[in-house]
């Protein structure tokens, strides 16, 4: 009988806990010369938005954008499922709906059989059919890593475009999938991840974001993004730059998945969450001058991989907010917190 395949092996990191550090990120871009910005490009790199946005017409834009990582679970089929659905959340987080995919495939061909690389390939179909989008090409390479994800393409009213920088003072946060996938998938490669932890794992990693588009047809949605590999704090913080406005985060009303906070606990984290902190830990104080755990913080800059949307409307709306988002399967969401006036910047309440 033939040893299965541990895919998690081939990777140094893995799903969006690879995403290159905030803080080097930033001097990176930082040291590159602006390009052309034409007046049709609504959203460009300006405002860290998940994709940019070209207008086509006074009825439709264009969304764009590509993500794709190594793998963060041994099974090839829901490493498929996990990138594929973190590639089309981008879409959705802009207030679009995804119309076509491009498939990025790097497969390490000497050390992966044929098998399995095409159990990742059905794995991302499965979720391109379950989001009504073709996969109409791509591209492949022979790597050392195994590399999966997609360009995704999408249509949104010009109108309709949510962007990190539109937010607004009194705005409330509403986060739709609960915290913890960095810290899961650092368990499971200590091999202290049960069968139910897993369970959890691939479920919130495998639920499309599709409310995204709801969403954005409520006047008083403002602003979403996606929480992904730079941690709620990081995707928040791009919120807060983008809308000069400063952001409080009530810790309590987080929404955690069930057992991170005792992995936590023990210290099981991502590197990725400590590269977090160095890169935007001074922009992040609490409230009272009290102090977070070191777990709180863990999980504050844990990478999420297809995280939960992060929606910031106006109170009127959100009762609406919430029906949508728990119609639609995210029976976690939850108020955590506001934004105000002030330095942009996160405040948190322990």
């Amino acid at each position: 009988m033939d040893t299965p395949i541990q895919l998690t092996r081939f990777s140094h990191g893995g799903g969006c806990g690879c995403k290159i550090a905030p803080g080097v990120l930033t001097d990176i871009l930082s040291r590159t010369a602006p390009g052309v910005i034409p007046p049709e490009l609504m959203v460009g790199i300006e405002t860290s938005d998940d994709a940019a946005v070209w207008r086509l017409n006074d009825e439709q834009a264009l969304v764009a954008t590509t993500d794709f990582f190594t793998p963060i679970v041994d099974d090839p089929r829901d490493f498929g499922r996990i990138a594929a659905t973190n590639a089309l959340s981008d879409v959705y987080a802009m207030g679009g709906r995804p119309i076509l995919a491009l498939a990025i495939v790097g497969m390490p061909l000497d050390k992966l059989p044929l098998a399995v690389i095409g159990q990742i390939l059905e794995g991302g179909a499965s979720v391109c059919r379950e989001a009504g989008v073709p996969i109409a090409g791509g591209h492949s390479i022979d790597v050392l890593e195994p590399i999966y994800g997609l360009v995704a393409l999408g249509l949104v009213h010009p109108k309709r475009v949510r962007r990190n920088a539109d937010a607004q003072a009194g705005d409330v946060l509403v986060l739709g999938k609960p915290l913890g996938v960095g810290v899961l998938s650092a368990a499971l490669k200590k091999g202290k991840l049960d069968a139910a932890g897993y369970g959890q794992m691939v479920h919130y990693t495998t639920l499309l974001n599709r409310v995204g588009t709801e969403l954005a047809q409520l006047e008083g949605v403002h602003a979403m993004t996606d929480v992904t590999g730079f941690g709620l704090a990081g995707h928040l913080l791009e919120i807060c730059r983008g809308s000069k406005l400063q952001a409080t985060v009530d810790w309590a009303k987080v929404p955690l998945i069930g057992g991170v906070a005792a992995l936590a606990q023990e210290g099981i984290a991502t590197g990725a969450s400590g590269r977090n902190w160095t890169g935007y830990g001074a922009q992040v104080s609490v409230a009272g001058g009290a102090e977070m755990a070191p777990w709180q913080r863990t999980l504050l800059t844990d990478p999420q991989t297809s995280g939960g949307l992060l929606v910031s409307c106006a109170p009127a709306e959100l009762d609406r907010v919430l029906s949508v988002f728990h119609a639609g399967g995210f029976e976690a969401a939850s108020v955590v917190g506001s934004l105000q006036a002030g330095t942009p910047g996160l405040v948190v309440q322990v």
